[in-house]
């Protein structure tokens, strides 16, 4: 199990619980490690190193990783958009997601020309998919609409290009989230306010795990490479200064 990829205040089953629960059931637990994985073509240093430069937690790989995985940041939207549309006329494996921060407009949520996704700055905008079909990781149109982690969680495409909505920046040196620039039309973070008012240092941390984990979850979605766009143009420097670190 992957305790990182709690992504709904709903969320349960980290291995805390399970202890707990087996406990009270008297049921025998048998914890093992995973030797080895397949999510992003089998680097578990790519995965170590998003933990790093994501501060979820410290790891040996804060310099980079060592494996043939193709991973970018990019100045704008649309050469992301280009990026995944060149990858995907190959096989239709590569797909375009997104943090939750654009409200997922419901009167058009069937057609593709109606655009939730608007950066104005670089005349980008395009449609999420909640609307389509639960084929939608495989169906072939499916390039010109927007995944967020409602609808990809559990996918796999060859190469993903993520959008980090305005929800996570880069800030006096550090990583920090604001679950103010969700999008209300997202659920994921449903009875935070009252969390926050009864205890914020609480609320304060679960939130920053949510979103942390949220796009964790997105950057491993691709078996071959990941590449990313910032909204926050700090972040998107931050993370160009960490590829430099492995790619001298």
């Amino acid at each position: 199990m992957d305790e990182n990829q709690k992504v709904t205040l709903s969320d349960i089953g980290d291995i805390e619980t399970i202890q707990k629960y087996s406990k009270i059931h008297n049921a025998e637990i048998h914890q093992m490690k995973l030797e080895s994985q397949f999510r992003c073509n089998g680097s578990d240093g790519y995965l170590s190193w998003l933990d790093d430069i994501l501060e979820i937690k410290q790891t040996a790989n804060f310099d980079g990783f060592d494996f043939n995985f193709d991973f970018r940041v990019v100045d704008t939207p649309n050469e992301l958009r280009q990026l995944i549309i060149e990858k995907n006329n190959k096989n239709n494996k590569s797909r375009l997601v997104a943090g939750y921060c654009w409200n997922w407009i419901t009167t058009g949520k069937e057609k593709t020309d109606v655009h939730d996704i608007v950066i104005p700055e670089h005349q980008f905008s395009m449609s999420w998919n909640l609307g389509n079909t639960k084929t939608w990781a495989i169906d072939r149109d499916s390039v010109n609409e927007i995944g967020c982690i409602h609808t990809t969680q559990g996918l796999e495409f060859d190469y993903v290009g993520v959008i980090i909505g305005p929800d996570i920046r880069f800030e006096n040196d550090k990583i920090i989230t604001d679950f103010t620039k969700r999008a209300k039309t997202d659920q994921s973070l449903r009875g935070i306010n009252k969390i926050q008012s009864e205890d914020p240092k609480f609320a304060r941390y679960i939130v920053d795990q949510i979103i942390k984990n949220t796009y964790r979850t997105l950057m491993t979605r691709g078996q071959k490479g990941c590449y990313i766009y910032c909204c926050d143009k700090e972040l998107q420097q931050y993370l160009k200064e960490k590829i430099k670190l492995f790619k001298l």
